[in-house]
C-alpha cells in the first residue's frame, strides 16, 4: 500500500476512536452511564482495545498480511464483546448469538495466525514469497 492509502486506513481506525472517547466523556460529565453498568464498560473496553491494537499495526508491504493483521483485533474484540454479552446479557438468543460469535471468530483466529505462521515460516528473507 502507498503512503496516502495507509494514511486514510489509519484514519479509519482513528476517528471512530477518537469520536468514542468524546462520547464516553460527554456521556459521563453528564451522567449518562450508570456506575454499575458493568456490561456497558466491558463492550467498551473491548472496542477501546481493538482499536489500540488495530492503530498499532505497521504496513508491511503486503496486503494480504496487513489485512489479516487487522482483522485479528477486530475478531478478538468480537470474541470479547461476546464474552461480556455471555456474562451479563440475559436474552436467550443474544446469548446463544455470542456462543456463536465465540466459536466462529476464535476459528478464524486460529486460522488467520496459522495463515501468518506458515507464511512467516516460508520465507526466507524480506519479500521473498513462500513455497
Amino acid at each position: 500500500m502507498n503512503k496516502k492509502t495507509w494514511r486514510v486506513a489509519i484514519l479509519l481506525v482513528l476517528i471512530p476512536t477518537v469520536a468514542l472517547a468524546e462520547w464516553q466523556r460527554s456521556s459521563h460529565s453528564q451522567g449518562a452511564m450508570a456506575k454499575d453498568d458493568s456490561g456497558w464498560v466491558a463492550l467498551l473496553a473491548s472496542m477501546e482495545k481493538m482499536h489500540a491494537a488495530m492503530a498499532s499495526v505497521k504496513p508491511s508491504g503486503d496486503g494480504d498480511v496487513d489485512f489479516v493483521k487487522l482483522m485479528l483485533p477486530h475478531h478478538q474484540a468480537a470474541v470479547d464483546m461476546a464474552k461480556a454479552e455471555l456474562m451479563y446479557g440475559k436474552d436467550p438468543q443474544m446469548r446463544r448469538l455470542a456462543q456463536e460469535i465465540i466459536t466462529d471468530q476464535q476459528s478464524e483466529i486460529e486460522l488467520m495466525q496459522l495463515w501468518l505462521k506458515q507464511r512467516n515460516a516460508g520465507t526466507s528473507k524480506p519479500g521473498a514469497k513462500p513455497k
